[in-house]
């Protein structure tokens, strides 16, 4: 590898050399994103990280989704090499030699991190300002509209109560089964006039908490941290060390080093509670990295977001797979706290989304993301059970859902025995050519190839007893995540999905574990 020191900059249009971490599996997101997105240069992908060149405005930078967090590149290099019998000078030498450079590089680089941050100042007071008086005028019409939309919503309301009484009245003799299938119906047609046609009204207490929450996150891109000169900077080194070199030297020592070493050639002074500067080490047996932060907290923590749920670098993953269009219609049918949905409108303005959940309390927190994100417009929220949606056949033009694990958040649906349930509604609420996007553990991504190969496969005289076998060897691992032993399907034995064909598996990380992201394409039989 070359060594890679970042110019000096000469003008608006000249490349800026990056790197972004993400999470494992998530590389490629981050790939395609910075291509797409900023039309970046010199596209490089390791593991966990992503280098590029690009010469858009910072802050169109720090709107990444797939990063975990930015850095302005100061090196990429070849590997260190050294035996455990190399002495400490030699050492010290080597890394200094190999690490720093000369003086007038990293004079120039810290010049343009300074120029940066100046940038991401101005830009953020900027979008301050313009937020206020697009606040001020939408407000100046809150109260006529949030009347009408009242009426409007008092109206449907009376008109479906109306419907209901008089469609019971006349069904009445038929029996309660006949009146439970027409409310059915009704909150079918309800839930579609809904998602079309989502309306919603501010009121005037709404738009000053928005406002103000918004003001308050916008934060995430850092204090003003240019810097007036560089002379006298304060800084710290953070180093992470693995492979061979790891025993070789220690990850303090190597900071050490890095730090003595630029401490007498800048003349700046090591601080390790409050620097002004931070610079990123990282050595291993394929490369070396080195890199100073352009934000104080990571880009995966989203300013819009009041209540975290999914990962919300998964969350995005998940909606960028589901290929959304203008003017699609997609749902999410065990929604949680709304990540995937806030994700998925906040990328696609111009698409509606219907978040489904059983749970009160996940509900509430997903209305209020909905509100804290602004997206009463295009979210709507509905309670309703994963296994019997109130939406018609082939209604939605997607489908992406994170299917409960049951370890990190409890669950009183037994995901593994309604699966089959659960993956039927999907298919059939989905229009052919639809997308489906599931986030599965393991154990679940098991048994729902299980039941896909089964259905495809035809027919066979002992077709229960191989499920039930693919079942058990499937979760034989996630009894924990399970709380009652797995009952037989012999009356969900008709269910099929022969109209879902594989698209591709991508494993990504949650953290402490692991999810696949399985996509799937709805087919005319």
């Amino acid at each position: 590898m070359i060594s890679n020191i970042i110019p000096e900059m000469r003008g608006e249009d000249s490349m800026i050399r990056y790197y972004c971490t993400a999470g494992n599996g998530m590389e490629a997101f981050l790939v395609d994103e910075v291509k797409r997105k900023l039309a970046a240069q010199d596209v490089y992908q390791i593991p966990g990280k992503v280098l590029f060149s690009s010469s858009v405005a910072v802050h169109r930078v720090c709107d990444l989704k797939a990063a975990e967090r930015l850095f302005l590149l100061l090196k990429h290099n070849s590997p260190v090499r050294m035996s455990t019998h190399t002495s400490p000078a030699k050492t010290a030498s080597l890394l200094q030699s190999r690490l720093l450079g000369d003086r007038c590089q990293w004079i120039s680089a810290v010049m343009t991190w300074s120029r940066l941050q100046g940038e991401l100042t101005s830009s953020r007071n900027t979008v301050s300002a313009n937020t206020s008086q697009r606040d001020r005028e939408k407000g100046r019409g809150c109260e006529k509209q949030s009347d009408e939309g009242e009426k409007c919503l008092q109206g449907s309301r009376k008109r479906t109560h109306e419907f209901t009484a008089e469609e019971s009245d006349e069904k009445r003799p038929r029996g309660r089964e006949q009146s439970t299938r027409l409310a059915l119906e009704l909150e079918k047609e309800d839930s579609v006039r809904v998602l079309k046609n989502v309306c919603a009204a501010y009121s005037k207490k709404e738009l000053e908490q928005n406002v103000e929450s918004c003001s308050k996150n916008t934060n995430h891109l850092g204090k003003d941290n240019s810097l007036g000169s560089v002379e006298n900077v304060s800084f710290r080194i953070n180093c992470k060390c693995s492979g061979s070199l790891s025993r070789c030297i220690s990850a303090q020592e190597v900071s050490k080093v890095i730090g003595m070493g630029l401490s007498r050639m800048l003349g700046w002074k090591a601080d390790l509670k409050d620097p002004k500067l931070e610079i990123n080490v990282y050595l291993n047996d394929d490369y070396c990295l080195l890199g100073i932060p352009l934000t104080r907290l990571p880009l995966a923590n989203r300013s819009y977001i009041k209540t975290t749920g999914l990962r919300s670098t998964v969350a995005w993953a998940m909606a960028s797979l589901a290929q959304i269009q203008p003017g699609f219609c997609v749902v999410d049918p065990m929604c949680g706290v709304g990540t995937i949905l806030i994700e998925a409108a906040k990328e696609h303005k111009a698409a509606c989304f219907l978040g489904v959940d059983i749970d009160d309390g996940q509900l509430q927190k997903a209305d209020e993301n909905v509100v804290f994100a602004e997206l009463q417009s295009r979210v709507q929220l509905l309670k309703a059970s994963s296994m019997a949606l109130p939406l018609p056949s082939a209604s939605v033009d997607a489908v992406v859902c994170d299917m409960p694990f049951g370890r990190k958040f409890s669950t009183r649906v037994n995901m593994a025995e309604n699966l089959p349930v659960i993956l039927s509604e999907m298919e059939r609420v989905l229009c052919v050519g639809g997308t489906l996007v599931l986030l599965l553990s393991p154990q679940l991504s098991c048994l729902l190839k299980k039941l896909l190969a089964q259905t495809h496969s035809g027919p066979k005289c002992n077709k229960e007893a191989k499920l039930q076998t693919g079942i058990k060897n499937c979760l034989v691992s996630s009894s924990e995540q399970q709380n009652s032993p797995i009952k037989s399907l012999s009356s969900q034995e008709t269910l099929t999905f022969s109209s879902l064909r594989h698209q591709t598996t991508l494993r990504v990380s949650l953290g402490a574990i692991d999810g696949l992201i399985l996509k799937y394409i709805k087919i005319l039989n």
